[in-house]
């Protein structure tokens, strides 16, 4: 399953923020009760070897302490959300992995619908799991961290997380005909009428209010996100530009701020231009479907601008192709 070459150099920094930009650890290990000291009563008419009472005053080891443990895993477990077919497994380590291959070769993932996958290291304590193809959906998919066989790292406790993979969730967004097509399981749901990025705003040779084309995986969703302005240094509410406002239905497509939600009025360029400052504005009743729908996961691919979706940006990981991805493993293939 992990056929791989040597790891990269360490992930880039991330890109510039697009103006949709929102305002914007693991549960503590319980302590084990303290055991009580118990006195020992000696019989003096015993006879005890010197060898023995040696042995009894030798100073006691300390309880080995685990070296390397993991602070968070992505997405969170199958009691508590289903996922989309483009979910990633994001391992997060609590410090620096000395040794990535040796780690990496105690990971294991094991989902009931077989599919090749490979891990990739973006940091000195991230490493992150993507298959070749989509998931498959309606299914679960087990995590395993055999930690304790890493030497050295005995005391550490192995780790497991099952996931479960919802529908198949597909949208293609099209900002040249202004449309997003929703398909659920191989079959058209819903079109809806959108509009795009209308670009205009270049910073640093890239323009920020073009929509990123490539393949998007959502996020993250809230039913009201606030927007400001201030992604682009506007902060001031007497200056022309600033803005603020209350967004419904937000659906979280990258890292940059693009987002997939209801259009804050502006109704009339739907389906007709593209104006917005990079997010994929839809009608109340799309956006408010969407939203009900959207897993973290799903796949959203966006075409028809200039912009191109970095795959460092956000969850963009489908954004390289399997050799390129294969090519952040430790392991050697």
């Amino acid at each position: 399953m992990k056929r791989v070459t040597r790891m990269l150099p360490a992930l880039i920094a991330l890109v510039t923020a697009t103006a949709c930009a929102a305002e914007s650890t693991s549960a503590p290990v319980a302590q084990e009760p303290a055991r009580a000291q118990v006195p020992v009563q000696v019989n003096v008419q015993a006879q005890v070897e010197p060898a023995t009472l040696a042995a009894a005053a030798a100073p006691t080891e300390p309880p080995a302490k685990a070296k390397l443990g993991i602070a968070d895993i992505t997405p969170m477990g199958e009691n508590t959300e289903k996922v989309g077919v483009g979910f990633p497994i994001i391992v997060t380590f609590d410090r620096d992995v000395k040794d990535k291959a040796a780690v990496e070769a105690l990971l294991e993932v094991e989902p009931e619908k077989p599919v090749e996958g490979a891990w990739r290291w973006v940091s000195e304590r991230k490493v992150i799991y993507r298959t070749k193809t989509y998931w498959q959906p309606n299914q679960k998919v087990l995590f395993s961290a055999r930690l304790s066989g890493l030497p050295g790292n005995s005391a550490a406790k192995d780790v497991s997380r099952r996931f479960a993979v919802g529908a198949k969730n597909i949208s293609v967004v099209d900002t040249r005909k202004h449309t997003m097509k929703v398909y659920r399981n191989g079959k058209l749901a819903k079109k809806i009428p959108i509009s795009a990025g209308k670009g205009g705003l270049v910073r640093n040779g890239v323009d920020v209010y073009l929509t990123t084309s490539g393949v998007h995986l959502t996020m993250g969703k809230k039913a009201v996100e606030t927007m400001t302005s201030s992604w682009m240094g506007v902060t001031d509410p007497k200056d022309p530009r600033y803005y603020k406002e209350e967004i419904p239905w937000a659906v979280r497509i990258s890292d940059s701020g693009e987002y997939v939600h209801q259009s804050a009025g502006y109704y009339q360029y739907l389906g007709r231009s593209n104006q917005s400052h990079g997010c994929v504005r839809a009608t109340p009743a799309g956006a408010k479907w969407f939203y009900t729908i959207a897993q973290r996961g799903d796949v959203v691919k966006i075409t028809g601008t200039k912009r191109k979706l970095q795959w460092n940006n956000g969850w963009s990981y489908w954004q390289l192709n399997w050799t390129q991805w294969k090519q952040g493993s430790a392991l050697k293939s």
